[in-house]
Protein backbone atom coordinates (compact mmCIF):
# COMPACT_ATOMS: atom_id res chain seq x y z
CA UNK A 1 0.00 0.00 0.00
CA UNK A 2 1.72 3.56 -0.90
CA UNK A 3 1.75 5.60 1.75
CA UNK A 4 -0.46 9.03 1.51
CA UNK A 5 1.88 12.41 1.40
CA UNK A 6 2.94 13.41 4.92
CA UNK A 7 5.05 16.58 3.52
CA UNK A 8 4.10 19.20 1.19
CA UNK A 9 7.39 20.63 -0.27
CA UNK A 10 6.29 24.33 -2.33
CA UNK A 11 8.90 26.23 -4.32
CA UNK A 12 8.21 28.62 -6.89
CA UNK A 13 10.68 26.66 -9.13
CA UNK A 14 12.34 23.18 -9.54
CA UNK A 15 14.70 21.97 -12.06
CA UNK A 16 13.02 18.62 -12.92
CA UNK A 17 14.75 18.06 -16.19
CA UNK A 18 16.84 20.20 -18.62
CA UNK A 19 14.04 19.73 -21.39
CA UNK A 20 11.78 20.99 -18.65
CA UNK A 21 12.50 25.11 -18.25
CA UNK A 22 10.80 25.06 -14.81
CA UNK A 23 13.46 26.45 -13.16
CA UNK A 24 15.94 29.37 -13.19
CA UNK A 25 19.11 28.45 -11.00
CA UNK A 26 20.54 27.22 -7.73
CA UNK A 27 16.94 27.32 -5.84
CA UNK A 28 15.06 25.20 -8.63
CA UNK A 29 17.76 22.87 -9.08
CA UNK A 30 18.23 22.50 -5.40
CA UNK A 31 14.01 21.59 -5.22
CA UNK A 32 14.91 19.09 -7.82
CA UNK A 33 17.38 17.25 -6.01
CA UNK A 34 15.55 17.25 -2.97
CA UNK A 35 12.76 15.84 -4.62
CA UNK A 36 14.71 13.24 -5.80
CA UNK A 37 16.19 12.36 -2.78
CA UNK A 38 13.14 12.29 -0.80
CA UNK A 39 11.88 9.71 -3.34
CA UNK A 40 15.33 8.18 -2.79
CA UNK A 41 14.57 7.08 0.57
CA UNK A 42 11.17 6.90 0.36
CA UNK A 43 9.80 10.11 2.32
CA UNK A 44 5.89 10.58 1.56
CA UNK A 45 5.88 13.62 -0.24
CA UNK A 46 4.28 15.41 -2.37
CA UNK A 47 5.64 18.68 -4.32
CA UNK A 48 4.11 21.92 -5.98
CA UNK A 49 5.30 24.42 -8.40
CA UNK A 50 4.03 26.45 -11.26
CA UNK A 51 4.07 25.28 -14.78
CA UNK A 52 6.10 27.67 -16.58
CA UNK A 53 4.84 27.07 -19.68
CA UNK A 54 6.96 29.73 -21.81
CA UNK A 55 9.83 28.61 -19.53
CA UNK A 56 12.62 31.35 -17.64
CA UNK A 57 14.27 32.02 -21.31
CA UNK A 58 16.58 31.04 -23.78
CA UNK A 59 19.58 32.83 -23.68
CA UNK A 60 21.04 34.44 -26.69
CA UNK A 61 24.37 36.10 -26.94
CA UNK A 62 26.01 38.30 -29.63
CA UNK A 63 29.45 38.54 -30.85
CA UNK A 64 30.15 41.01 -27.98
CA UNK A 65 28.13 39.55 -25.45
CA UNK A 66 25.14 41.05 -25.41
CA UNK A 67 21.98 39.18 -23.95
CA UNK A 68 18.50 39.22 -25.33
CA UNK A 69 16.04 37.03 -24.04
CA UNK A 70 13.54 34.42 -26.02
CA UNK A 71 10.39 32.28 -24.31
CA UNK A 72 10.84 28.54 -24.76
CA UNK A 73 8.33 26.75 -25.75
CA UNK A 74 8.19 23.27 -24.39
CA UNK A 75 6.20 20.37 -25.04
CA UNK A 76 4.52 19.76 -21.82
CA UNK A 77 3.06 16.53 -22.39
CA UNK A 78 6.13 14.87 -23.42
CA UNK A 79 7.03 15.23 -19.60
CA UNK A 80 3.62 15.73 -17.58
CA UNK A 81 -0.07 14.33 -17.43
CA UNK A 82 -2.96 16.34 -17.07
CA UNK A 83 -5.26 15.43 -13.90
CA UNK A 84 -8.39 15.82 -13.72
CA UNK A 85 -8.93 18.11 -10.67
CA UNK A 86 -9.38 21.66 -10.94
CA UNK A 87 -9.69 24.22 -8.50
CA UNK A 88 -10.59 28.43 -7.97
CA UNK A 89 -7.92 31.22 -6.71
CA UNK A 90 -9.66 34.66 -6.59
CA UNK A 91 -7.61 37.70 -7.57
CA UNK A 92 -8.65 40.96 -7.49
CA UNK A 93 -12.37 39.89 -7.36
CA UNK A 94 -12.08 37.72 -10.20
CA UNK A 95 -12.21 33.83 -10.41
CA UNK A 96 -9.11 32.45 -11.65
CA UNK A 97 -9.38 28.65 -12.75
CA UNK A 98 -6.35 26.38 -12.10
CA UNK A 99 -5.09 22.54 -13.54
CA UNK A 100 -2.54 20.77 -12.54
CA UNK A 101 0.53 18.40 -14.60
CA UNK A 102 1.88 15.63 -12.66
CA UNK A 103 5.32 14.66 -13.33
CA UNK A 104 6.19 11.83 -11.50
CA UNK A 105 9.78 11.41 -9.46
CA UNK A 106 11.29 7.82 -9.25
CA UNK A 107 13.75 7.19 -6.44
CA UNK A 108 16.40 3.95 -6.22
CA UNK A 109 13.42 1.97 -4.72
CA UNK A 110 10.74 2.60 -7.09
CA UNK A 111 9.07 5.21 -4.26
CA UNK A 112 7.51 8.12 -6.11
CA UNK A 113 7.59 11.55 -5.46
CA UNK A 114 4.29 13.42 -7.36
CA UNK A 115 5.39 16.90 -8.51
CA UNK A 116 2.29 19.40 -9.25
CA UNK A 117 2.26 22.36 -12.21
CA UNK A 118 -0.66 24.67 -11.42
CA UNK A 119 -1.75 25.73 -14.85
CA UNK A 120 -4.01 28.86 -15.18
CA UNK A 121 -3.71 28.59 -19.57
CA UNK A 122 -7.28 27.24 -19.33
CA UNK A 123 -9.99 28.42 -21.71
CA UNK A 124 -12.85 29.75 -18.50
CA UNK A 125 -10.12 32.73 -17.85
CA UNK A 126 -9.23 36.06 -18.98
CA UNK A 127 -6.59 36.63 -21.07
CA UNK A 128 -3.91 37.92 -18.59
CA UNK A 129 -5.06 35.06 -16.40
CA UNK A 130 -4.04 32.84 -18.33
CA UNK A 131 -0.52 34.13 -18.76
CA UNK A 132 -0.07 33.62 -15.18
CA UNK A 133 1.47 30.41 -15.06
CA UNK A 134 3.89 31.38 -18.35
CA UNK A 135 6.85 32.72 -17.41
CA UNK A 136 9.23 32.42 -14.21
CA UNK A 137 10.26 35.42 -12.91
CA UNK A 138 8.54 37.43 -15.68
CA UNK A 139 6.28 40.72 -15.32
CA UNK A 140 6.42 43.17 -12.79
CA UNK A 141 5.29 42.69 -8.88
CA UNK A 142 1.35 42.86 -9.86
CA UNK A 143 2.10 39.59 -12.03
CA UNK A 144 4.28 38.27 -9.08
CA UNK A 145 1.92 38.51 -6.55
CA UNK A 146 -0.72 37.14 -8.73
CA UNK A 147 1.80 34.49 -9.63
CA UNK A 148 2.01 33.64 -5.77
CA UNK A 149 -1.32 33.56 -5.16
CA UNK A 150 -1.69 30.69 -7.42
CA UNK A 151 0.69 28.92 -6.39
CA UNK A 152 0.41 29.19 -1.94
CA UNK A 153 -3.53 29.38 -2.25
CA UNK A 154 -3.63 27.43 -5.25
CA UNK A 155 -1.68 24.44 -4.13
CA UNK A 156 -3.15 24.00 -0.98
CA UNK A 157 -6.76 23.64 -2.56
CA UNK A 158 -5.44 21.72 -5.23
CA UNK A 159 -3.71 19.01 -2.32
CA UNK A 160 -7.38 19.28 -0.93
CA UNK A 161 -8.75 18.50 -3.99
CA UNK A 162 -6.85 15.29 -5.05
CA UNK A 163 -7.52 13.98 -1.59
CA UNK A 164 -4.57 14.84 0.76
CA UNK A 165 -5.69 15.91 4.15
CA UNK A 166 -3.37 14.13 6.49
CA UNK A 167 -0.77 16.61 5.21
CA UNK A 168 1.26 16.88 8.48
CA UNK A 169 4.10 19.09 7.26
CA UNK A 170 4.19 22.16 5.04
CA UNK A 171 7.63 23.04 3.99
CA UNK A 172 7.96 26.23 2.23
CA UNK A 173 11.20 26.84 0.00
CA UNK A 174 11.68 30.72 0.07
CA UNK A 175 9.21 33.51 0.46
CA UNK A 176 7.17 32.66 -2.68
CA UNK A 177 5.44 30.01 -1.43
CA UNK A 178 4.46 32.16 1.96
CA UNK A 179 0.88 32.76 1.19
CA UNK A 180 0.29 29.25 2.21
CA UNK A 181 0.26 30.58 5.79
CA UNK A 182 -3.12 32.51 4.62
CA UNK A 183 -4.27 29.64 3.14
CA UNK A 184 -4.09 27.35 6.02
CA UNK A 185 -5.11 30.24 8.38
CA UNK A 186 -8.50 30.31 6.36
CA UNK A 187 -8.85 26.76 5.94
CA UNK A 188 -8.57 26.56 9.76
CA UNK A 189 -11.51 29.40 10.23
CA UNK A 190 -13.65 27.63 7.91
CA UNK A 191 -13.11 23.97 9.56
CA UNK A 192 -14.01 25.90 13.09
CA UNK A 193 -17.20 28.03 11.41
CA UNK A 194 -15.59 31.11 12.04
CA UNK A 195 -15.07 33.89 9.18
CA UNK A 196 -13.59 36.65 10.82
CA UNK A 197 -11.29 36.54 14.51
CA UNK A 198 -7.90 34.79 13.62
CA UNK A 199 -6.94 33.49 16.89
CA UNK A 200 -3.12 33.10 18.59
CA UNK A 201 -4.35 29.56 19.04
CA UNK A 202 -4.93 29.39 15.39
CA UNK A 203 -2.03 30.60 14.35
CA UNK A 204 0.06 28.70 16.74
CA UNK A 205 -1.91 25.78 15.06
CA UNK A 206 -1.01 26.53 11.64
CA UNK A 207 2.63 27.34 12.71
CA UNK A 208 3.57 24.02 14.08
CA UNK A 209 2.54 22.38 10.39
CA UNK A 210 5.15 24.49 8.71
CA UNK A 211 8.69 24.46 8.00
CA UNK A 212 10.56 27.97 6.22
CA UNK A 213 13.53 27.56 3.88
CA UNK A 214 15.30 31.13 3.55
CA UNK A 215 17.89 30.96 0.73
CA UNK A 216 18.59 34.84 0.08
CA UNK A 217 20.89 37.34 2.75
CA UNK A 218 20.14 40.25 0.43
CA UNK A 219 16.96 42.14 1.45
CA UNK A 220 16.46 42.92 -2.06
CA UNK A 221 15.74 39.10 -2.49
CA UNK A 222 12.93 39.10 -0.19
CA UNK A 223 9.18 39.60 -1.90
CA UNK A 224 7.60 42.63 -0.58
CA UNK A 225 4.56 44.26 -2.19
CA UNK A 226 2.84 47.88 -1.46
CA UNK A 227 -0.42 47.50 1.16
CA UNK A 228 -2.33 48.98 -1.97
CA UNK A 229 -1.14 46.21 -4.40
CA UNK A 230 -2.16 43.47 -1.77
CA UNK A 231 -5.31 45.02 -0.73
CA UNK A 232 -6.08 44.96 -4.63
CA UNK A 233 -4.45 41.65 -5.31
CA UNK A 234 -5.90 39.79 -2.46
CA UNK A 235 -9.12 42.02 -1.03
CA UNK A 236 -9.60 43.17 1.82
CA UNK A 237 -10.90 40.49 3.41
CA UNK A 238 -7.89 38.40 3.34
CA UNK A 239 -5.42 41.82 3.87
CA UNK A 240 -7.23 41.80 7.02
CA UNK A 241 -6.24 38.40 8.04
CA UNK A 242 -2.93 39.54 6.90
CA UNK A 243 -2.82 41.89 9.58
CA UNK A 244 -3.91 39.10 12.19
CA UNK A 245 -1.13 37.57 11.39
CA UNK A 246 1.17 40.46 12.21
CA UNK A 247 1.76 41.83 8.55
CA UNK A 248 1.80 45.99 8.77
CA UNK A 249 1.97 48.37 5.72
CA UNK A 250 3.61 46.21 3.36
CA UNK A 251 3.29 42.48 2.35
CA UNK A 252 6.75 41.18 3.52
CA UNK A 253 6.02 37.45 2.73
CA UNK A 254 9.40 36.50 4.02
CA UNK A 255 7.62 38.25 7.52
CA UNK A 256 4.91 35.84 6.76
CA UNK A 257 6.34 32.43 6.61
CA UNK A 258 8.85 33.36 9.50
CA UNK A 259 5.59 34.25 11.41
CA UNK A 260 3.30 31.49 10.21
CA UNK A 261 6.66 28.52 10.71
CA UNK A 262 7.63 26.48 13.72
CA UNK A 263 10.86 25.98 11.95
CA UNK A 264 12.97 28.44 10.26
CA UNK A 265 16.83 27.54 8.54
CA UNK A 266 19.28 28.88 6.56
CA UNK A 267 21.33 27.15 3.99
CA UNK A 268 24.72 26.95 5.83
CA UNK A 269 25.96 27.77 8.81
CA UNK A 270 27.30 31.17 8.17
CA UNK A 271 23.93 31.99 6.50
CA UNK A 272 22.08 30.68 9.37
CA UNK A 273 23.91 33.21 11.20
CA UNK A 274 23.38 36.26 8.19
CA UNK A 275 19.78 35.07 8.21
CA UNK A 276 19.72 35.66 12.68
CA UNK A 277 20.99 39.23 12.20
CA UNK A 278 18.52 40.03 9.14
CA UNK A 279 15.60 39.17 10.90
CA UNK A 280 16.59 39.30 14.88
CA UNK A 281 14.02 37.86 17.26
CA UNK A 282 13.48 34.51 15.18
CA UNK A 283 15.14 30.89 16.10
CA UNK A 284 16.93 30.27 12.38
CA UNK A 285 18.31 27.15 12.21
CA UNK A 286 20.98 25.68 9.68
CA UNK A 287 20.63 22.61 7.13
CA UNK A 288 23.72 22.99 4.55
CA UNK A 289 22.45 22.47 1.21
CA UNK A 290 23.74 19.36 -0.93
CA UNK A 291 22.97 18.09 -4.62
CA UNK A 292 21.41 14.87 -5.81
CA UNK A 293 24.56 12.72 -6.28
CA UNK A 294 23.63 10.32 -9.03
CA UNK A 295 22.13 13.13 -11.19
CA UNK A 296 25.26 15.06 -11.00
CA UNK A 297 28.05 12.46 -11.43
CA UNK A 298 29.43 12.36 -14.85
CA UNK A 299 28.94 8.61 -16.73
CA UNK A 300 32.53 8.01 -16.28
CA UNK A 301 32.78 8.75 -12.71
CA UNK A 302 29.34 6.88 -11.88
CA UNK A 303 30.86 3.93 -13.61
CA UNK A 304 33.61 4.18 -11.46
CA UNK A 305 31.48 4.35 -7.92
CA UNK A 306 29.23 1.28 -9.67
CA UNK A 307 32.98 -0.44 -9.71
CA UNK A 308 34.49 0.68 -6.35
CA UNK A 309 31.77 1.66 -4.24
CA UNK A 310 28.55 -0.31 -5.12
CA UNK A 311 26.23 1.20 -2.70
CA UNK A 312 26.82 4.42 -3.72
CA UNK A 313 23.39 4.87 -5.18
CA UNK A 314 21.47 4.44 -2.39
CA UNK A 315 23.83 5.47 0.42
CA UNK A 316 26.07 8.71 -0.65
CA UNK A 317 27.75 8.23 2.53
CA UNK A 318 30.37 4.97 1.04
CA UNK A 319 31.57 7.64 -1.23
CA UNK A 320 33.84 8.48 1.64
CA UNK A 321 35.52 5.08 0.23
CA UNK A 322 36.76 6.91 -2.46
CA UNK A 323 40.06 7.42 -0.44
CA UNK A 324 40.74 3.76 -1.18
CA UNK A 325 40.23 4.25 -5.41
CA UNK A 326 43.12 3.62 -7.17
CA UNK A 327 44.53 7.61 -8.07
CA UNK A 328 45.18 5.46 -11.76
CA UNK A 329 41.03 5.04 -12.19
CA UNK A 330 39.83 8.54 -10.71
CA UNK A 331 42.56 10.17 -13.34
CA UNK A 332 40.86 8.27 -16.38
CA UNK A 333 37.30 8.97 -15.15
CA UNK A 334 38.43 12.22 -15.44
CA UNK A 335 40.20 12.31 -18.77
CA UNK A 336 36.97 11.29 -19.73
CA UNK A 337 34.89 13.71 -18.34
CA UNK A 338 37.46 16.60 -19.64
CA UNK A 339 37.47 15.14 -23.22
CA UNK A 340 33.15 15.55 -23.43
CA UNK A 341 33.54 19.30 -21.89
CA UNK A 342 36.75 20.32 -24.22
CA UNK A 343 34.89 18.68 -27.34
CA UNK A 344 31.93 20.29 -26.82
CA UNK A 345 33.65 24.17 -25.51
CA UNK A 346 35.28 23.70 -29.31
CA UNK A 347 32.25 22.63 -30.93
CA UNK A 348 29.82 25.69 -29.86
CA UNK A 349 32.59 28.44 -29.30
CA UNK A 350 35.61 27.41 -31.73
CA UNK A 351 37.63 28.64 -28.27
CA UNK A 352 40.50 25.98 -29.32
CA UNK A 353 40.60 24.56 -26.14
CA UNK A 354 43.79 21.96 -25.35
CA UNK A 355 42.66 18.86 -23.05
CA UNK A 356 46.47 18.65 -21.48
CA UNK A 357 45.48 22.52 -20.51
CA UNK A 358 44.28 23.28 -16.94
CA UNK A 359 40.68 24.23 -16.98
CA UNK A 360 38.91 26.38 -14.83
CA UNK A 361 34.78 26.42 -14.67
CA UNK A 362 32.48 29.66 -13.87
CA UNK A 363 29.14 28.98 -14.02
CA UNK A 364 26.37 29.79 -12.36
CA UNK A 365 23.57 32.99 -12.63
CA UNK A 366 25.08 36.18 -13.18
CA UNK A 367 24.89 38.59 -10.80
CA UNK A 368 27.08 40.94 -9.58
CA UNK A 369 27.51 39.81 -6.11
CA UNK A 370 29.24 36.73 -7.56
CA UNK A 371 31.85 38.72 -9.38
CA UNK A 372 32.60 36.27 -12.14
CA UNK A 373 35.01 39.12 -13.53
CA UNK A 374 37.38 38.70 -10.42
CA UNK A 375 39.90 37.07 -12.00
CA UNK A 376 40.41 39.15 -14.71
CA UNK A 377 40.73 42.45 -12.60
CA UNK A 378 44.80 42.42 -13.56
CA UNK A 379 45.68 41.12 -16.47
CA UNK A 380 48.87 42.15 -17.13
CA UNK A 381 49.02 39.75 -13.42
CA UNK A 382 47.49 36.85 -14.51
CA UNK A 383 49.39 37.03 -17.80
CA UNK A 384 52.31 36.63 -15.86
CA UNK A 385 51.41 33.81 -13.91
CA UNK A 386 50.14 31.67 -16.83
CA UNK A 387 53.99 32.73 -18.52
CA UNK A 388 55.89 31.58 -15.04
CA UNK A 389 53.25 28.40 -13.93
CA UNK A 390 51.73 27.51 -16.65
CA UNK A 391 49.25 27.68 -19.09
CA UNK A 392 45.21 28.15 -17.82
CA UNK A 393 42.08 28.46 -20.25
CA UNK A 394 38.53 29.12 -18.45
CA UNK A 395 35.03 28.66 -19.37
CA UNK A 396 31.98 30.62 -18.11
CA UNK A 397 28.21 29.81 -18.33
CA UNK A 398 25.30 31.27 -16.93
CA UNK A 399 22.48 33.76 -17.29
CA UNK A 400 21.34 37.26 -16.60
CA UNK A 401 17.83 37.78 -15.03
CA UNK A 402 16.49 39.96 -17.74
CA UNK A 403 15.94 43.06 -15.42
CA UNK A 404 19.14 43.01 -14.07
CA UNK A 405 21.60 45.33 -16.16
CA UNK A 406 24.89 44.69 -13.91
CA UNK A 407 24.70 41.22 -14.29
CA UNK A 408 24.03 41.43 -18.14
CA UNK A 409 26.66 44.00 -18.05
CA UNK A 410 28.99 41.18 -16.40
CA UNK A 411 28.62 38.76 -19.10
CA UNK A 412 29.35 41.81 -21.68
CA UNK A 413 32.39 42.45 -19.78
CA UNK A 414 33.84 38.42 -19.88
CA UNK A 415 33.27 38.81 -23.52
CA UNK A 416 35.72 41.88 -23.73
CA UNK A 417 38.23 39.81 -21.23
CA UNK A 418 38.33 37.06 -23.64
CA UNK A 419 39.22 39.41 -26.51
CA UNK A 420 42.05 41.01 -24.89
CA UNK A 421 43.23 37.95 -23.82
CA UNK A 422 43.34 36.26 -27.21
CA UNK A 423 46.72 34.59 -28.04
CA UNK A 424 47.61 34.57 -24.15
CA UNK A 425 44.60 32.42 -22.30
CA UNK A 426 41.75 30.77 -24.20
CA UNK A 427 37.73 32.33 -22.84
CA UNK A 428 35.02 30.69 -23.39
CA UNK A 429 31.63 31.45 -23.02
CA UNK A 430 28.97 28.58 -23.08
CA UNK A 431 25.29 30.08 -24.16
CA UNK A 432 22.14 29.01 -22.35
CA UNK A 433 23.46 27.47 -19.20
CA UNK A 434 21.05 24.32 -18.60
CA UNK A 435 21.14 21.57 -16.17
CA UNK A 436 22.84 19.68 -19.41
CA UNK A 437 25.52 21.77 -20.07
CA UNK A 438 25.90 22.15 -15.73
CA UNK A 439 26.83 18.45 -15.56
CA UNK A 440 29.45 19.19 -18.73
CA UNK A 441 31.14 21.83 -16.83
CA UNK A 442 31.26 20.46 -13.37
CA UNK A 443 32.47 17.00 -13.98
CA UNK A 444 34.77 18.24 -17.15
CA UNK A 445 37.14 21.16 -15.59
CA UNK A 446 40.08 20.88 -13.18
CA UNK A 447 39.33 23.46 -10.57
CA UNK A 448 36.37 25.12 -9.82
CA UNK A 449 36.02 28.82 -9.32
CA UNK A 450 33.83 30.34 -6.68
CA UNK A 451 34.02 34.60 -6.02
CA UNK A 452 31.12 35.63 -4.45
CA UNK A 453 31.33 38.87 -2.13
CA UNK A 454 30.96 37.93 1.34
CA UNK A 455 28.71 37.42 3.06
CA UNK A 456 26.31 36.87 -0.21
CA UNK A 457 26.91 33.52 -1.13
CA UNK A 458 23.93 31.83 1.31
CA UNK A 459 25.31 28.64 0.34
CA UNK A 460 26.04 27.88 -3.42
CA UNK A 461 25.82 24.38 -4.86
CA UNK A 462 27.85 24.35 -8.22
CA UNK A 463 30.84 23.32 -6.07
CA UNK A 464 29.35 20.39 -4.35
CA UNK A 465 28.40 19.03 -7.99
CA UNK A 466 32.02 19.49 -8.90
CA UNK A 467 33.02 17.83 -5.61
CA UNK A 468 30.87 14.61 -6.74
CA UNK A 469 33.23 14.37 -9.87
CA UNK A 470 36.44 15.34 -7.98
CA UNK A 471 37.12 18.81 -8.89
CA UNK A 472 38.08 20.72 -6.37
CA UNK A 473 37.02 24.65 -5.49
CA UNK A 474 39.14 27.45 -5.40
CA UNK A 475 36.71 29.55 -3.65
CA UNK A 476 36.03 32.58 -1.44
CA UNK A 477 35.74 31.30 2.10
CA UNK A 478 32.00 31.92 2.03
CA UNK A 479 28.29 29.73 1.99
CA UNK A 480 29.02 26.21 1.94
CA UNK A 481 32.72 26.28 0.78
CA UNK A 482 33.07 27.54 4.75
CA UNK A 483 32.29 24.00 5.81
CA UNK A 484 34.03 22.48 2.81
CA UNK A 485 37.23 23.57 2.36
CA UNK A 486 40.55 22.00 3.73
CA UNK A 487 43.62 23.97 2.34
CA UNK A 488 45.08 21.53 0.10
CA UNK A 489 43.44 18.45 0.47
CA UNK A 490 39.55 19.08 -1.11
CA UNK A 491 41.03 22.11 -2.81
CA UNK A 492 42.06 25.89 -1.81
CA UNK A 493 40.52 28.78 -0.16
CA UNK A 494 41.12 32.18 -1.69
CA UNK A 495 41.95 34.25 1.08
CA UNK A 496 43.15 32.48 4.58
CA UNK A 497 40.18 33.68 6.76
CA UNK A 498 36.68 33.05 7.04
CA UNK A 499 35.44 36.68 6.71
CA UNK A 500 33.23 37.63 10.34
CA UNK A 501 31.40 40.29 8.20
CA UNK A 502 27.64 40.36 8.03
CA UNK A 503 27.57 42.72 5.16
CA UNK A 504 30.06 43.11 2.58
CA UNK A 505 32.66 45.24 3.17
CA UNK A 506 35.45 48.04 1.45
CA UNK A 507 38.21 46.89 -0.28
CA UNK A 508 37.26 43.10 -0.77
CA UNK A 509 37.63 43.21 -4.49
CA UNK A 510 41.25 44.13 -4.82
CA UNK A 511 42.45 42.02 -1.35
CA UNK A 512 40.04 38.72 -3.00
CA UNK A 513 41.94 39.15 -6.86
CA UNK A 514 45.21 39.33 -5.14
CA UNK A 515 44.54 36.10 -3.26
CA UNK A 516 43.05 34.71 -6.13
CA UNK A 517 46.10 35.33 -8.06
CA UNK A 518 48.67 34.11 -5.13
CA UNK A 519 47.12 30.92 -4.75
CA UNK A 520 46.96 30.30 -8.77
CA UNK A 521 50.78 30.46 -9.01
CA UNK A 522 51.50 29.25 -5.80
CA UNK A 523 49.68 26.24 -5.25
CA UNK A 524 46.84 25.61 -8.11
CA UNK A 525 49.25 25.73 -10.96
CA UNK A 526 52.25 23.72 -9.50
CA UNK A 527 50.43 20.97 -7.78
CA UNK A 528 48.77 20.44 -11.47
CA UNK A 529 51.86 20.56 -13.66
CA UNK A 530 54.52 19.26 -11.52
CA UNK A 531 52.70 17.12 -8.77
CA UNK A 532 49.77 15.13 -10.71
CA UNK A 533 49.94 12.86 -7.85
CA UNK A 534 49.03 15.02 -5.37
CA UNK A 535 46.52 16.98 -7.27
CA UNK A 536 44.51 13.46 -7.98
CA UNK A 537 44.77 13.06 -3.53
CA UNK A 538 43.14 15.97 -3.58
CA UNK A 539 40.49 15.24 -6.27
CA UNK A 540 39.78 11.92 -4.07
CA UNK A 541 39.50 13.65 -1.24
CA UNK A 542 36.75 15.97 -2.84
CA UNK A 543 35.06 12.69 -3.38
CA UNK A 544 35.63 10.91 0.34
CA UNK A 545 35.03 14.74 2.07
CA UNK A 546 32.72 16.75 0.65
CA UNK A 547 30.88 14.50 -2.10
CA UNK A 548 29.82 12.16 0.99
CA UNK A 549 28.80 14.89 3.03
CA UNK A 550 27.14 17.83 0.57
CA UNK A 551 24.47 15.65 -0.89
CA UNK A 552 20.54 15.84 -0.60
CA UNK A 553 20.45 12.67 0.85
CA UNK A 554 22.11 13.81 4.06
CA UNK A 555 20.25 16.83 3.54
CA UNK A 556 16.64 15.65 3.48
CA UNK A 557 17.60 13.56 6.35
CA UNK A 558 18.59 16.23 8.39
CA UNK A 559 14.70 18.48 7.51
CA UNK A 560 13.63 14.63 8.10
CA UNK A 561 14.88 14.27 11.69
CA UNK A 562 15.23 18.43 12.72
CA UNK A 563 12.17 20.00 10.34
CA UNK A 564 9.51 17.44 9.95
CA UNK A 565 9.52 15.54 12.86
CA UNK A 566 6.80 13.66 11.56
CA UNK A 567 6.78 11.44 14.52
CA UNK A 568 6.39 14.12 17.05
CA UNK A 569 3.43 15.79 14.52
CA UNK A 570 -0.05 16.23 16.36
CA UNK A 571 -2.73 13.97 14.42
CA UNK A 572 -4.46 15.96 12.03
CA UNK A 573 -7.73 17.44 12.39
CA UNK A 574 -10.46 15.79 9.55
CA UNK A 575 -10.90 18.43 7.01
CA UNK A 576 -13.54 16.98 5.13
CA UNK A 577 -14.15 19.20 1.96
CA UNK A 578 -11.99 21.90 2.92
Amino acid sequence: MVQPPLVAYFSMEIGLESGMPTYSGGLGVLAGDTIRSAADLDVPMVAVSLLHRRGYFFQRLDTHGRQSEEPVAWPVNDFAELIDERVTVDIEGRTVHVRAWRYRVQGESGHVVPVYLLDTDVSENQPWDRTLTDVLYGGDDHYRLCQEVVLGIGGLRLLRALGHQDILRFHMNEGHAALLVLALVEEKLALQGQSESVSADLIDTVREQCVFTTHTPVPAGHDQFSEELARNVLGEHRWARLKDCGIEQRLNLTQLALRGSRYVNGVAMKHGEVSHSMFPGYPIHSITNGVHAVTWTAPSFQKLFDTHLPDWRRDQLSLRYAVGIPTSDIWAAHVDAKRTLVEHVNRESNAGFDREVLTIGFARRFAAYKRAGLIFQDLERLKQIVRAAGPIQIVFAGKAHPHDRDGKDLIAHIHEMRDALQGAIAVSYLTNYDMEVAKMLCAGVDVWLNTPLPPLEASGTSGMKAAMNGVPSLSVLDGWWIEGHLEGVTGWSIGDRVEACLEPQPGMDTCHAGELYRKLEEQVLPCFYKDQGRFIEIMRHAIALNGAFFNTQRMVAQYLHDAYRLGQAPAPQSLGSA
